[in-house]
């Protein structure tokens, strides 16, 4: 799912590419058994609420809006059945609300749902939320490590754990639906998703599913599940999202019938047959034809022949890309099978919409009824109608479930069997006890950095240490470890230590990201990202062991950072308990490790930056302590690719990319183009010579002894932004200031600009990446959908500064707010 700014996405950015609906082979699907037996009393009780239901009942009963855009007063004019909260959705328009708030909304619209005043039915309202790595939405909560390091430890019991623990959290702030599991089997990594699957392998997925579901429902054949520790849970996204082309977010899946089964099917089996509540439907297509209006799929398939017996909701206003349909419309997604529109913004448009296709009988209404009958047949089986309101029900308000301590204790044995040892080369680990340890690398003290997507925010950004209580960054967990055996602890994120250690651990990697703003082109670390290679290379220098530790959502093409350090552990992104990994890497005082590594990897991971590359290491390798020391043989350490993200790279390495100009304007309507160096600009105002970054002569530094002056980068063929926009993604320069400017400087795209005051008040000397939200530019009024010129530097005074690198992207040393 999206939070708000993804709403206008819809049928503009996804232009059908296939006229007619991929077929499907019903025949060729196994028939898995559904574990719940047909109630007589229920389906009869079923048939006499439709019977009193009006049409905008009915039709409120299948349309869900999201909690930032919808009221409780909506809830009971609509007659809505489900509302949700969305990636940065937060009660009363608060982001970071605290717990109690979040049950208050939560009986503010149970009460309204259940008015039968007027003549109303009044169907208890259900509330779905993005629990999808613990009750990640919330202050406080525990956080388990993300799906893809849970598939390195190979542990169903561990799983239903998690499970359990994590439904326990959602109910105690009122929710009975969390969107998950994601049983995703992710085939190409550049996905930005790939991290919310277990694994490449579906046998693993698949292995996983049961466990997962049960822990959060209970037994498949369950019913009244709100008077034990249980919630409904939603398998998704159906199906092949982790198969799409190129792995593209939202993209399509162009495989045969017999791979989306046989692969991408797999994990829904041992769900349907432990009677999972819901299933969600994927954005993406499989051969062109888009999977929420795919009625093969979602009935044929689905409800049909794998004989599912709960309802289908949509992923975020995904009916709006199906061919012929908009956010505000869309009768063939229904008529396909879909139970549940998720229409977060849009709701009120769709209802109305939907409300005419039922009285005309384009939406015929025995498929509403239909809808409807599902919906109420799986809140009978949560009790829902018996239960009263959320705060009225057991574990309601029980605020200490949020991170308790036996969550946490969970947490921290994921963390611990989640890790996977890639190179040990030496007799680095585990750390000696009372050893001087130095900890660093920019993610070693961020337990945002180290959570990932999903948390508390849709991309797991804007968030500190002080918006997790009662959880333990990974420097903290170490600081605590090597203190414990009489040893000291430093922590420098850059490296340069006070004292001299005898072993440095360097924490980094990804920073977070969620669905659509995480895709790459290619298998590796943006270069901003890759500081800490140049910290370890630097420590190895002086003669100091290096443990170096990846927070990760993917397998990467790391073979410079595998050559330096003596050890490589890939920690993943392993959520609020960063005690867990101190536990595999310091020794105690006893002198004895008290675990060892067991994770191994759950996929395979790359030789180079190809998606389509040779493999370094295999699915399920992983290196033991046991297993003593390794040789190493240096790997090479050619990428085997152009660039790490060619098509939102505009300028690397001293010169613009390909189809790129780079243009020095006077402020008079001159511009020259530089295409050597050194030139001059701006009637000789400006001055353009070459210096180093990086590589030799890798950077262009401006001498504008006068302004105004602007630096720009153009192309001839205008770039379509807007994808890049609703996805929250920068504009990131990386530049140094060499001379304080004596005016004001801008960050300009089009009719926008965007004051630059961290470049006006940097100190001289740094490389610093500075990064510029691509909406500010939006908000100004710049056209995203056509821009000629990403990238305008303007000095108003006299400014000196060196320019080795623009390009779109997720982080930046210093991002710059909007106006």
């Amino acid at each position: 799912m999206k939070k708000l700014l993804v709403l206008a996405l819809g049928a503009a950015l996804a232009a059908p590419v296939a006229a007619q609906e991929s077929k499907v082979n019903p025949e060729i699907w196994p028939s898995p058994t559904w574990p719940q037996q047909t109630d007589n009393a229920v389906e009869a009780r079923i048939k006499a609420l439709i019977a009193k239901m009006s049409v905008e009942e009915k039709v409120g009963q299948v349309v869900q809006a999201d909690i930032s855009a919808v009221t409780p007063e909506d809830v009971r004019t609509y007659h809505l059945g489900s509302v949700l909260n969305g990636g940065s959705s937060g009660p009363y328009g608060d982001d970071f609300a605290l717990a109690p708030k979040w049950l208050q909304l939560a009986d503010e619209f149970y009460e309204a749902s259940i008015d039968k005043s007027g003549g109303r039915v009044g169907i208890p309202v259900i509330w779905g939320t993005d629990a999808v790595h613990g009750h990640s939405n919330i202050i406080g909560a525990t956080l388990f490590p993300h799906n893809i390091g849970l598939g390195a430890m190979r542990d169903p019991d561990l799983i239903e754990k998690i499970a359990q623990a994590t439904a326990l959290e959602i109910r105690a702030t009122g929710q009975e639906w969390t969107f998950a599991p994601t049983v995703t089997v992710p085939r190409d990594f550049r996905w930005g998703r790939a991290y919310e699957g277990y694994s490449s392998d579906p046998k693993l997925v698949a292995s996983y599913v049961e466990r997962m579901v049960r822990g959060l429902q209970g037994p498949g054949n369950g019913t009244n599940l709100l008077s034990g520790p249980y919630v409904i849970a939603s398998t998704k996204h159906f199906l092949a999202d982790g198969g799409t082309h190129e792995g593209r977010d939202q993209g399509d899946a162009r495989i045969s019938e017999a791979e989306l089964r046989d692969v991408h099917g797999a994990p829904y089996i041992p769900a349907i047959e432990q009677g999972v509540a819901t299933v969600m439907v994927s954005f993406s297509s499989w051969n062109g034809t888009k999977m929420t209006g795919h009625k093969g799929l979602l009935t044929d398939v689905l409800k049909d022949r794998m004989n599912f017996g709960g309802f289908l909701v949509s992923d975020w206003n995904a009916h709006g890309q199906v061919e012929g349909c908009t956010n505000a419309s869309c009768p063939k997604a229904i008529n396909a099978g879909l139970d549940i529109y998720m229409a977060p913004d849009s709701w009120k448009p769709l209802w109305n919409s939907l409300l005419a296709q039922v009285k005309s009988g384009e939406v015929p209404m025995a498929r509403l009824d239909d809808a409807v009958a599902r919906i109420l047949r799986v809140k009978m089986r949560l009790g829902l109608f018996e239960a009263g309101k959320p705060s009225s029900r057991k574990y309601a308000g029980d605020w200490s479930l949020l991170g308790h301590a036996d969550h946490r204790a969970i947490a921290r044995d994921a963390v611990r069997k989640s890790l996977v040892l890639l190179k040990n080369s030496g007799s680095v680990l585990p750390v000696k006890a009372g050893a001087h340890v130095l900890v660093a690398g920019d993610a070693a003290d961020d337990i945002g950095r180290q959570s990932g997507g999903w948390t508390l925010t849709w991309q797991g950004t804007d968030v500190t240490n002080a918006n997790f209580p009662g959880a333990t960054s990974i420097w903290k967990g170490l600081e605590n470890a090597v203190t414990a055996t009489g040893g000291s602890a430093e922590l420098a994120p850059d490296g340069k230590f006070a004292k001299k250690p005898d072993v440095a651990i360097v924490v980094f990697g990804e920073t977070p990201y969620a669905e659509f703003q995480g895709d790459l082109k290619t298998l590796q670390l943006r270069p901003e990202l890759r500081k800490p290679y140049e910290t370890m290379k630097a420590l190895k220098a002086q003669g100091i062991p290096v443990v170096a530790v990846m927070v990760t959502g993917r397998p990467l093409f790391m073979n410079p950072e595998l050559n330096v350090a003596d050890a490589f552990v890939v920690a993943w992104l392993p959520g609020s308990e960063g005690a867990g990994i101190a536990d595999l890497l310091v020794q105690r005082r006893d002198r004895r490790a008290p675990y060892d590594f067991v994770g191994k990897l759950p996929a395979a991971w790359p030789a180079t930056a190809r998606a389509d590359g040779p493999v370094l290491f295999p699915f399920g390798h992983g290196l033991t302590l046991a297993g003593g020391a390794m040789p190493w043989k240096p790997l090479s350490e050619e990428s085997g690719v152009a660039d790490e993200d060619a098509g939102n790279v505009y300028f690397a390495n001293g010169v613009p990319s390909a189809s790129w100009s780079l243009q020095v304007l006077g402020g008079t309507g001159d511009s020259t183009r530089i295409t050597a160096v050194p030139a001059d600009a701006a009637s000789g105002r400006v001055r353009v010579t070459a210096v180093n970054h990086v590589v030799q002569e890798g950077a262009r530094r401006f001498a504008i002894a006068s302004g105004p002056a602007d630096v720009a980068l153009a192309t001839q063929a205008p770039l379509d932004l807007t994808r890049e926009v609703n996805g929250d993604v920068l504009l990131v320069a990386t530049m140094r200031v060499d001379a304080k400017p004596a005016g004001s400087v801008q960050f300009r795209m089009g009719d926008a600009a965007v004051r630059a005051t961290p470049i006006e008040t940097a100190a001289p000397g740094e490389w610093t990446s500075y990064g510029v939200p691509l909406k500010c530019f939006a908000k100004g009024g710049a056209n995203l959908g056509r821009v000629a010129s990403p990238f305008t530097l303007r000095s108003e005074g006299a400014f000196t500064f060196s320019l080795a690198r623009v390009a779109l992207g997720n982080a930046a040393d210093k991002v710059i707010a909007c106006p």
